[in-house]
């Protein structure tokens, strides 16, 4: 059976040191680090003020990976996303100029007030690890993360993102407010500097790439791999989506529980892993009538209910 401790020690080191700056959001952190060992990404989704760019900023500065903060906007185009061929007037030749998506982190700000058009720039990006420009393609650097945020509250002048897109991110999370204490902690912490500014890196983009071929090999016994294909079909069946999830989504699904087993530090994948990951993996895979929201219901009580009703697997005597 694989070796999972390099995974364990490595989020352990990562969740310890962006912990010096976001104080108690160590489950946050955990889901992120879930996305990158699986090679996903991630929509952070939360009002403003609750430390969405600062969670990405401290992970970027927790890696010796290269990073790029891109604020969207609607006049943003895609060229500024993807780049664009520029001509050399020396060579007398048109030479491709890379834009900020050619890293290994990026920050994609409030990424709901770029157009349709824009945000399209990243589809290819996220899905294929590459990007292609006037018919010719180029490879990302490995490993790639996206982590985009946006304000679900303030409506005016965005551009929703599309079911197509919404698909490519991993998990969607909130961010959420922090206790009484944590805020008061937060509060020291901040108060004669910035801690983000002094934080150095713990992990190489080696110990990355490692960690990812590792959770690949962490051990899913049949049943409950049946059983994530059966929590996803469910979704699919319920009376109050209209749209359930995806292939897509049970893959997803399916890595990320390795990816979590293999974080707290166990070769195989319980169905408790399962359970956790659902709410973050699937609730923005799936589509409610206009009706069941105008009733109150929410993606997540529904999701909630599938993963109440579909049998849990018990392992045999």
């Amino acid at each position: 059976m694989i070796d999972v401790r390099p995974v364990q020690e490595l989020a352990a080191r990562i969740t310890e040191n962006v912990g010096r700056v976001i104080v108690g959001k160590r489950r946050v952190t955990e889901l992120v680090l879930v996305a990158l060992f699986t090679g996903g990404h991630v929509l952070l989704e939360d009002v403003p003020g609750t430390g969405k760019t600062t969670l990405a900023r401290a992970l970027a500065r927790s890696l010796d990976l290269t990073f790029r903060r891109l604020q969207f906007t609607p006049d943003l185009l895609p060229s500024d996303v993807t780049g664009l061929y520029v001509y050399n007037q020396r060579t007398q030749e048109f030479t491709f100029r890379s834009g900020p998506i050619f890293t290994h982190i990026l920050l994609a700000d409030e990424i709901n007030r770029a157009t349709p058009r824009t945000q399209s720039a990243l589809l290819e990006a996220m899905q294929e690890r590459q990007v292609t420009v006037e018919g010719e393609t180029y490879a990302l650097p490995r490993p790639f993360l996206v982590l985009a945020t946006q304000n679900p509250i303030e409506l005016e002048g965005t551009f929703p993102l599309p079911e197509a897109q919404l698909d490519r991110f991993l998990m969607r999370l909130a961010v959420g407010y922090p206790e009484p204490d944590e805020e008061e902690a937060m509060l020291l912490r901040f108060e004669q500097e910035d801690p983000l500014e002094n934080l150095q890196p713990v992990a190489s983009a080696e110990e990355v790439l490692a960690a990812q071929a590792a959770v690949r090999r962490v051990h899913v016994e049949p049943d409950v791999r049946r059983y994530v294909v059966e929590v996803v079909r469910a979704t699919r069946t319920h009376p109050l989506l209209e749209v359930g999830g995806s292939p897509r989504a049970t893959l997803a699904l399916y890595r990320a529980a390795q990816a979590l087993a293999a974080i707290r530090g166990r070769a195989y994948v319980i169905p408790d892993d399962v359970k956790t990951l659902c709410p973050p993996v699937l609730t923005h895979r799936v589509i409610i009538s206009p009706q069941v929201q105008l009733r109150g219901r929410t993606p997540q009580e529904i999701i909630a209910e599938v993963v109440d009703r579909v049998p849990v697997p018990v392992e045999s005597a």
